[in-house]
Order: C-alpha cells, then sequence, then structure tokens
C-alpha cells in the first residue's frame, strides 16, 4: 500500500519560513521523480517543484529564489524549504509521486502565511 504523508504546516507570518516533509512508503521511492504542488483556494492545482531520482531540481517562477526541494532516498523523504514566505504562497501543499502505474498523492498540509 502507497502512502505518502505530508508533515510540517502551520501558520507563519510574512517573511517566515516553514520545512515540509512528505515520508513515502510502498513504493521504490529512489527511483522516482517527485513533486510539490499546491492548491490555493479557488485556485486549480499548481506545480511547486519537482526533484529527480538523482536529485536535480526544478522550480516553478514563483518558487524560485525561495523554496528548496531535496530529497533523502536512505529515509525515503522528501523536503520543501520554504523561505521569504508572502501571503500568496497561502495554500495546501501537496506530495506527489508519479509512479508507472498511478499517480499517487499525499493528504496535503495547509500553509497559511499571514500577519
Amino acid at each position: 500500500q502507497v502512502q505518502l504523508v505530508e508533515s510540517g504546516g502551520g501558520l507563519v507570518q510574512p517573511g517566515g519560513s516553514l520545512r515540509l516533509s512528505c515520508a513515502a512508503s510502498g513504493i521504490t521511492f529512489s527511483i522516482y521523480t517527485m513533486y510539490w504542488y499546491r492548491q490555493a483556494p479557488g485556485k486549480e492545482r499548481e506545480l511547486v517543484a519537482g526533484i529527480t531520482s538523482g536529485g536535480s531540481a526544478n522550480y516553478a517562477d514563483s518558487a524560485k529564489g525561495r523554496f528548496t526541494i531535496s530529497r533523502d532516498n536512505a529515509k525515503n523523504m522528501v523536503y520543501l524549504q520554504m523561505n521569504s514566505l508572502k501571503p500568496e504562497d497561502t495554500a495546501v501543499y501537496y506530495c506527489n509521486a508519479p509512479t508507472l502505474t498511478r499517480s499517487y498523492w499525499g493528504q496535503g498540509a495547509q500553509v497559511t502565511v499571514s500577519s
């Protein structure tokens, strides 16, 4: 049974930082590219960042320079370090693992950026 479990969300003031974690189980984690998406209220889900099995990262323009995606294949974990957070970063953040058979999603972690 595949599970992706996000943690680390919360309320933070503008300019603050949060680190999201995603624990994966039930898949051969090390061979898959992993992604972070987010969905703000009333908006479509959008890609934030992705990281290949070898550690190459790509970012949406909105995340470049502020967010860092990383992974630990030994622990089956993927992370999203978010710095200089803005109110427009408020969203539910989802971990995603598109495998050969289907795309798996976590339950999401709420991030709220507000003073």
